[in-house]
C-alpha cells in the first residue's frame, strides 16, 4: 500500500470538499483526535459531519510541505486556510489499517515571528 499517496489524495479531497473520496479513504471506525482542544471524534459518519459542520466550510489545504510514511503510519505537514481567512500550520499523524485511515491525530498552530534573540541561528533558504 502506498500510504503516502493516500494521505496526499485525502488532503486533495478535503481541499476540494470531496467527502465521498474522504469517506472511501476512512475505515468505518476511524477516530480523529485533536489534542489541543481535547476532542475525539469516532466513526466515519461523525467525522464527515464534523468536516461539513465547520462554519463557512471545512478548511482548505493550501499546501502540503511533506508526507512521510513507513509501515502503517504516515506524518504530514500542511498549511490550512479557514473560511475566515486565518491560516494554520498543521501536523497530521495518520494510522492505517487494511489500507484505510483508522486514526488521525492533528496538531494546529498559527505562524508567529521568530524572536530576535535567536535570529542569528536561523538558517535562510
Amino acid at each position: 500500500m502506498d500510504h503516502r499517496a493516500t494521505v496526499e489524495r485525502y488532503f486533495q479531497a478535503m481541499s476540494a470538499g470531496d467527502l465521498d473520496t474522504v469517506g472511501a479513504i476512512f475505515a468505518d471506525d476511524v477516530a480523529i483526535d485533536w489534542p489541543q482542544s481535547g476532542e475525539r471524534f469516532s466513526g466515519k459518519e461523525t467525522c464527515l459531519r464534523i468536516f461539513t459542520g465547520y462554519p463557512g466550510g471545512s478548511p482548505k489545504v493550501l499546501s502540503v510541505r511533506r508526507v512521510t510514511a513507513s509501515g502503517d503510519l504516515a506524518v504530514a505537514e500542511a498549511e490550512l486556510e479557514y473560511a475566515d481567512g486565518k491560516r494554520y500550520l498543521s501536523v497530521a499523524i495518520v494510522e492505517f489499517r487494511d489500507g484505510l485511515i483508522s486514526r488521525e491525530t492533528d496538531y494546529f498552530s498559527e505562524r508567529f515571528p521568530a524572536p530576535e534573540w535567536r535570529m542569528h541561528w536561523v538558517d535562510r533558504d
